[in-house]
């Protein structure tokens, strides 16, 4: 499953608490879609399948699908903030190639 790099987890965790809810989750899912076969899906949850894989980072819980999961495996969530702009990426070494703006993989 993937793993939130410290930024992440700060940046994730910030986030939830500003949404007042202490029982979100970041849905980490891949679905099919994009200009290369497969699209990353990011967004908080709060309702949960018995099969979901669940990791837990600094507090953060990180939630994501059996198939998702095995498409993560060894991915890494990032987040930067600087001059240029701020944000999410993930580095999924399981992605054959991206497409330019590195929202799809296949």
């Amino acid at each position: 499953m993937i793993t939130l790099t410290d930024g992440a987890a700060t940046k994730v965790g910030e986030l939830i608490e500003e949404e007042n809810d202490p029982g979100l989750a970041l849905r980490v899912a891949v679905r099919p879609g994009g200009c290369s076969g497969f699209s990353y899906d990011m967004y908080f949850d709060s309702e949960f399948a018995t099969d979901d894989l669940t990791i837990d980072f600094d507090g953060v819980k990180v939630v994501s699908d059996p198939m998702s999961a095995q498409l993560l495996e060894g991915a890494t969530l990032d987040f930067s903030d600087g001059l240029m702009g701020s944000g999410f990426a993930i580095d999924n070494p399981n992605a054959e190639r991206t497409c330019g703006c590195g929202d799809s993989f296949s």
